[in-house]
């Protein structure tokens, strides 16, 4: 290498650790202006372990999470449980929450930063609400915009453009400061729409036995039964002629396995679900869980599902013919070790069939097959059709 070309690589050196630079400070001015408040805790005085109550207000839509014997429940949904994961990370955050900027504002400066006064219109602050069992007002936030971090030739982790940005932290503030703050937090998730916080832990259906769908057009129900985990799936009832169709059977024989749903009606609903004349689907499971699902009507990309379920679990166990009297205690042990996680799956599931579920479709239509497409298709008959006497040609010279 000569020293021309020496020199033009130390160029390009000087060249890009300068944009690095720049880059740098860059990112490093989309914070400033903090000031004296940087690095405070607006919410450091937040007692969260004597919140029992959540309200989220954002124009005209609102969701009160309220804890209830000891359980979180979204009010909206009639005490529906609510995710507690998500509760709880919100609540760890907010008491160590730091300003990474601190800014005087008046009242005609607020739209700037979504923090108007909670209603309807533009820029708006989303109201959260924290009140102690009693009902008594612990704390109050007002949520604004997100900060925008500019893309700086980067692209963006949200999908968008280089100068986009994408959101960094968020503008909150207390009602009645004169300071908004900045933190590097941007509460996503913090949202007044009462499905947004429901717990979506659903049912189950593991190792089913039997599984049955009734239409209400009575041809188009089937049922399938097998007598072992592993057996062949078989059409009960086959009538003659019908034969099942064993590649078909895929589809549903592994049926409502991770089920789930997008929301749920309150108790009070008016709605028309199409439950009244519902596809009952019923599915009984080698470990004595018998599920009956029953699907409304369809809106969207949703179906309308109600569950009921029960579980015939035997309390004791039967000893054997010649159980000895030092293996007793062993086989005790195992079959209240067998026992205990299906007597957990029932308390856990049992509570959900108190809802009606909005349910993807996706999710059940793969069951609701009518009978018709689990068949194979019959055979063409290979026997020629007999020939009439008529049309029998007679012999030369006949």
């Amino acid at each position: 290498m000569n020293r021309k070309q020496l020199l033009i690589l130390l160029g390009f050196a000087v060249v890009l650790g300068l944009a690095g630079l720049m880059l740098y400070r860059g990112d490093q001015s989309s914070w400033s202006g903090g000031g004296a408040g940087m690095g405070q805790k607006p919410l450091a005085s937040l007692s969260v372990n004597d919140i029992a109550s959540i309200s989220i207000t954002a124009g005209s839509n609102q969701v009160v999470l309220a804890k209830t014997d000891g359980l979180w429940r979204v009010q909206q949904r009639s005490g529906y449980p609510a995710n507690f994961g998500d509760i709880s990370g919100m609540l760890i955050k907010l008491p160590d929450l730091k300003a990474v900027q601190v800014e005087e504002v008046g009242p005609s400066q607020l739209f700037r930063f979504g923090l108007l006064p909670p209603g309807p219109g533009t820029n708006t602050a989303t109201l959260v609400e924290f009140k102690d069992a009693a009902g008594k007002s612990i704390n109050t936030l007002l949520l604004g915009k997100q900060h925008l971090r500019k893309g700086g030739g980067r692209p963006s982790p949200m999908g968008e453009g280089d100068d986009a940005g994408y959101p960094d932290g968020r503008y909150l503030q207390t009602p009645g400061a004169k300071t908004v703050t900045l933190v590097s937090e941007t509460f996503q998730n913090v949202d007044p729409a009462p499905e947004r916080w429901l717990n979506k832990d659903f049912f189950k259906v593991e190792k089913p036995r039997s599984i049955s769908v009734t239409f209400p057009e009575a041809t188009n129900s089937w049922k399938l039964t097998r007598e072992t985990e592993a057996g062949e799936w078989k059409l009960a009832d086959a009538k003659p002629g019908e034969q099942l169709d064993v590649s078909k059977v895929g589809g549903v024989s592994s049926p409502l396995s991770y089920p789930s749903f997008n929301d749920v009606l309150p108790a009070d609903t008016k709605v028309a679900t199409g439950l009244d004349h519902p596809t009952v689907v019923t599915i009984e499971t080698f470990d004595n869980f018998s599920y009956t699902a029953k699907v409304g009507a369809k809106t969207n990309d949703t179906l309308y599902l109600a569950l009921t379920l029960a579980a015939d679990l035997p309390k004791e166990r039967v000893p054997g013919k010649d159980e000895k009297p030092e293996d007793k205690a062993k086989l005790d042990k195992e079959f209240a070790d067998q026992q205990k996680p299906l007597q957990e799956k029932l308390a856990k599931e049992q509570p959900v069939t108190k809802w009606v579920y909005l349910v993807p479709s996706f999710s059940v239509e793969n069951i609701l097959k009518p009978r018709k497409d689990l068949l194979a298709e019959a055979k063409p008959d290979a026997t020629p059709p007999p020939v009439a006497p008529d049309s029998i040609a007679a012999p030369p010279g006949k």
